[in-house]
C-alpha cells in the first residue's frame, strides 16, 4: 500500500496534487524514449520514409493506450521531441550536400551556407 501517485500500474500513475489526473509513468516515457531512439538512429542506413513509417505504427499503438492520461502538456514535449529526432535524421543522411538540399527547399544563400557548411576549425 502506499499513495497512488507514487504507484505505478500499467504505465499510469497519478498526479500529487488535487484534482487528481491519471499521467503517463516515468518508466513508460523511458521506454518510450528509448524505442524512439532505437528507430531514429541516425547510422540505420534506413530511409525517411522507413523511419516514419514505423514511427507512425509505434505512436499509433503508444497514444492508443497511454493517450488515456490526463496530461497533455507531456504529448507536446514528446511530439517536439520527435520532430527534432527526425530532423537530425534528416540532417545527417543529406551529408556533405546539406547546402544544395537547403538551396532547393528555397533556403537564403547565406542562411544555407551558415547552417548546411561544415564548420570552420579554429584559427582557419
Amino acid at each position: 500500500m502506499d499513495r497512488p501517485w507514487k504507484r505505478k500500474f500499467l504505465g499510469f500513475s497519478f498526479t500529487a496534487r488535487r484534482p487528481y489526473r491519471r499521467r503517463v509513468s516515468e518508466v513508460a516515457i523511458e521506454r518510450f524514449k528509448e524505442r524512439v531512439r532505437r528507430l531514429t538512429s541516425r547510422t540505420r542506413g534506413v530511409s525517411v520514409r522507413s523511419v516514419v513509417q514505423e514511427l507512425k505504427a509505434y505512436l499509433v499503438g503508444w497514444i492508443g493506450y497511454l493517450g488515456f492520461s490526463q496530461t497533455r502538456t507531456l504529448f507536446r514535449e514528446l511530439d517536439k521531441w520527435i520532430v527534432r529526432r527526425l530532423r537530425c535524421y534528416l540532417w545527417k543522411q543529406w551529408g556533405r550536400g546539406r547546402y544544395r538540399q537547403l538551396r532547393k527547399l528555397g533556403v537564403s544563400r547565406d542562411l544555407a551556407w551558415n547552417s548546411g557548411s561544415p564548420p570552420m576549425a579554429p584559427g582557419v
